[in-house]
């Protein structure tokens, strides 16, 4: 009974970590929503915009950094990410109600 225990855990953690991957690769494959471009000011009145934005390239954007893009990811996952982590939680359950991983706890009285 464990083993099949462990291998129906084991099956849907690959299949979340799948479909969260699938899921990664159709988000990038399809349609980007487009940057908003940022506007420029009038260059006789800087406090009025201009009626049409002035594109900017994506270059010229300065970077983000990886700490805050990495905090950013983990505050809020995107629904691929949180199947990929199920998916590794499972894989880990299987992992112990297989055998493979196992804890020992246990203590020693001195006398």
């Amino acid at each position: 009974m464990r083993d099949w225990i462990a291998v129906i855990v084991a099956v849907l953690g690959v299949l979340l970590v799948l479909a969260g991957a699938v899921l990664i690769v159709l988000q990038a494959l399809g349609d980007r929503p487009a940057r908003p471009a940022p506007v420029a000011p009038v260059p006789d009145n800087p406090d009025t915009a201009l009626t049409e934005p002035i594109a900017v390239p994506v270059a010229a954007l300065p970077a983000e950094p990886i700490s805050s893009r990495l905090f950013g990811a983990v505050k809020s996952p995107t629904p691929a990410d949180r199947l990929i982590f199920w998916g590794i939680i499972l894989l880990v359950l299987a992992a112990i109600a297989a055998g493979a991983i196992s804890f020992d706890f246990g203590a020693k009285g001195g006398s």
